[in-house]
């Protein structure tokens, strides 16, 4: 059974990739400071999975620390690598906490298994690397621009890192993924998202006002040029995107990758506004949601899909969930959840 450490686990992804990773016969060890999740994540794991994956808590900033968990699971096989802050407003407002947590996490990271010998490594990254994209769909041959958010570029820093270290490495094989917009949940309603605090991201934010945790959904802006003025983006349910991990290490432990790094776009191709994501909810919830139009948010760009050809053709993967399905997944979660905390 191969060993892959999983930084951040015990996140929204990273726990339903860890699940994934159990149900394919990995061994899987997570490492995460907790910061934005909950050590009750293993057991919604084992809940799903049967088994209890391996945990150490750590602040991966702490080179020494880092050092020492390592050294520890010296015989896993590859790392994939989660974790990091990922709310794009919050970035702007803090840009130098999002620099410091996620590229020395990251670096600390690459060093250690470097060190150590282990050679594989996969990296989640973000399509906000491609900042206000010139051509749609989006493709992996789109260039790269400077994202608005100090989130994306973090994201977009530590790709370079990974292509200059895999260059100068021939014995290194990473790949990167670059998501779109995850949402949904794991169809067992045991695990979903949950964020720490107020939610960053729209579908939370969503579950949770219909949910009655918080009284108003805003809509930040209604007056970009999409087809009902609200921004478009490429929803992806998470079992898909971490199954796409899954391929992604096969791709790796197989030794099939043709580049040192490989980038990746993980999405469905398919573009939905804010206002189709909201309609939806209001279908499978039979609910009318309560929400507000209010003015554009910093960080946000009009229109983000994906071109995902690429990922079907080395991967072997495709999406194969529809926004109905990552939504009615999303509010089944919410709702046992809020009814059954010390249960899940």
């Amino acid at each position: 059974m191969k060993k892959i450490i999983v930084t951040g686990g015990c996140g929204y992804i990273g726990s339903h990739t860890a699940i994934e990773l159990i149900e394919n016969d990995f061994e899987v060890v997570i490492f995460d400071d907790l910061s934005n999740s909950s050590e009750k994540t293993l057991e919604r794991i084992e809940k799903i999975t049967g088994v209890r994956p391996i945990f150490e808590k750590i602040d991966l900033k702490d080179e020494r620390a880092t050092e020492f968990a390592f050294d520890r699971y010296k015989d896993a096989f590859a790392v994939i690598h989660f974790a990091a802050l990922k709310a794009v407003g919050d970035s702007i407002e803090k840009p130098l906490e999002y620099y410091q947590n996620n590229l020395y996490s990251f670096l600390n990271t690459l060093m250690c298994q470097h060190k150590l010998g282990i050679h594989k490594f996969i990296f989640s990254s973000s399509a906000t690397v491609y900042g206000n994209p010139d051509v749609l769909p989006i493709t992996e041959e789109n260039k790269t621009q400077r994202p608005f958010s100090p989130y994306g570029n973090t994201k977009k820093i530590a790709e370079e890192i990974l292509d200059d270290f895999t260059k100068s490495n021939p014995n290194f094989a990473a790949i990167s993924l670059r998501y779109f917009n995850p949402i949904g949940a794991h169809e067992s309603g045991n695990i979903g998202e949950l964020p720490n605090g107020t939610p960053n991201n729209l579908m939370p934010y969503i579950t949770q006002t219909a949910a009655g945790v918080r009284k108003k959904l805003m809509v930040f802006g209604n007056d970009y040029p999409t087809k009902d003025g609200t921004p478009i983006r490429d929803y992806i349910h998470v079992v898909d995107l971490a199954k796409a991990h899954v391929k992604a290490l096969e791709r790796l432990l197989n030794q099939d990758q043709e580049q040192p790094l490989e980038i990746y776009n993980l999405g469905t191709g398919n573009g939905f506004s804010v206002l189709d994501v909201i309609q939806s909810f209001d279908r499978v919830s039979n609910t009318k949601l309560n929400y507000e139009i209010t003015g554009r948010r910093d960080g946000d760009v009009p229109k983000l899909y994906a071109a995902t050809n690429l990922a079907l053709e080395k991967l072997g993967w495709k999406a194969e969930k529809g926004l109905d399905e990552m939504i009615d997944s999303s509010w089944r979660w919410e709702q046992k959840y809020r009814n059954n905390k010390n249960d899940i």
